[in-house]
C-alpha cells in the first residue's frame, strides 16, 4: 500500500524526501495522467506521493532584489493574469496554451520544467530569459542555471533528497521585449512540434543589445542558439528575421514521430524562430504553419 503525505511545511517536506523515494505531487496534471498510462500497460507500482499542495510558502510570485520569483506552486494562470514586463510577453503566450482552463488552473510552472519533457512549453521561455531553478535540500539551497537543470530526457539534476522551491527571473535589461511560437497539429490543447521563445533588447537607436532565442520539441532538451544569438546583436532590430538562416539555427537534433518527421521539425524550425523574430520586431508577419 502506497503512503501518502500532505505537510505543511517544508522543513517537513525535506524530511520525507530524504527518508525514502517518493513521487512529489503538486498541481497533479502529469503525475495522474503517467500513473494511468503505466498501469493501462500493466505496470501496477505505486509509489509513495509528497503532496506540497499544503506549503504555503511556496505559493505565489514576488518582487525580489535579484528578480521576479515564481513560487513552486505558481500556476499557469496566475502567471497569465500577472502584471509583467514585455520580456515576459513569451512566457505569457505559452501560459494560455498549455492545456485547457482545468489544466492552466492547476498545472505548476515547477512542475512543467521536472518533468523534463522535451516539449515542456515553458522550458525554451525559461531558456529565453535566464532563469535560474532555485532548489531545496535539508543541506541548504542552491541555484542552478535553467540551462543546465535538465541535464538529459525527462532527468533532471535533482538529488534524491531535493525539492524544487521556485523559478527565479532575473530583471530583464530595460526595454526587453519577448515571444513564443509554438507549432501543433492545432492551435489548441496539443503537444508541441516545434516551440521557440526569443527576448530581444535594443537601445535607444534600434541596435541590438541582448538576445537569447531558445528551441524546443527538437532535441531531448531544449536549446538555447548561441550562433543566432551571437548574430543579432549589434544588427538592428527590424532586421533580426532577415539574419535567420539555417547555418545559424544550429545544435537541434529532431527525431520523427507520430506528430512530424526530423526533416520537418528541422525545416519548421527555422520558419518559427524568424516568427518569434517577427514578434519581437512588431511587424505581425507569419511564416510557420
Amino acid at each position: 500500500m502506497a503512503a501518502y503525505f500532505r505537510p505543511v511545511t517544508l522543513d517537513e517536506a525535506l524530511e520525507i524526501r530524504a527518508n525514502g523515494p517518493v513521487t512529489i505531487l503538486a498541481g497533479g496534471t502529469d503525475v495522474y495522467p503517467a500513473r494511468a498510462n503505466r498501469v493501462a500497460w500493466g505496470d501496477m507500482r505505486r509509489d509513495d506521493i509528497l503532496d506540497i499542495s499544503a506549503i504555503e510558502e511556496l505559493r505565489g510570485l514576488e518582487q525580489t532584489a535579484d528578480g521576479l520569483r515564481f513560487g513552486a506552486l505558481a500556476t499557469w494562470s496566475r502567471l497569465r493574469g500577472a502584471d509583467l514586463p514585455d520580456a515576459f510577453a513569451g512566457y505569457r503566450a505559452a501560459s494560455r496554451d498549455v492545456g485547457g482552463a482545468q489544466v492552466q488552473n492547476r498545472g505548476t510552472l515547477v512542475g512543467n520544467i521536472c518533468t523534463a519533457s522535451p516539449a515542456g512549453d515553458g522550458i525554451p521561455c525559461l531558456l529565453s530569459l535566464d532563469a535560474g531553478i532555485e532548489i531545496a535540500s535539508p543541506r541548504g539551497r542552491r541555484t542552478v542555471p535553467m540551462a543546465e537543470f535538465i541535464d538529459g530526457y525527462r532527468h533532471t539534476v535533482c538529488g534524491s533528497d531535493e525539492i524544487v522551491t521556485a523559478i527565479i527571473v532575473p530583471h530583464p535589461p530595460a526595454g526587453a521585449r519577448g515571444a513564443f511560437v509554438k507549432l501543433g497539429a492545432r492551435r489548441y490543447l496539443v503537444i508541441s512540434i516545434v516551440m521557440v521563445a526569443a527576448v530581444l533588447a535594443a537601445d535607444e537607436d534600434g541596435i541590438v543589445t541582448h538576445a537569447r532565442v531558445a528551441v524546443g520539441a527538437c532535441s531531448a532538451v531544449a536549446q538555447r542558439l548561441a550562433a543566432l544569438e551571437t548574430a543579432l546583436v549589434g544588427r538592428p532590430l527590424v532586421a533580426a528575421p532577415d539574419l535567420v538562416s539555417a547555418d545559424l539555427v544550429t545544435g537541434l537534433a529532431p527525431i520523427d514521430d507520430v506528430r512530424g518527421s526530423a526533416a520537418f521539425r528541422a525545416a519548421a524550425a527555422i520558419d518559427a524562430v524568424r516568427d518569434a523574430l517577427w514578434q519581437v520586431t512588431g511587424t505581425g508577419r507569419r511564416s510557420a504553419a
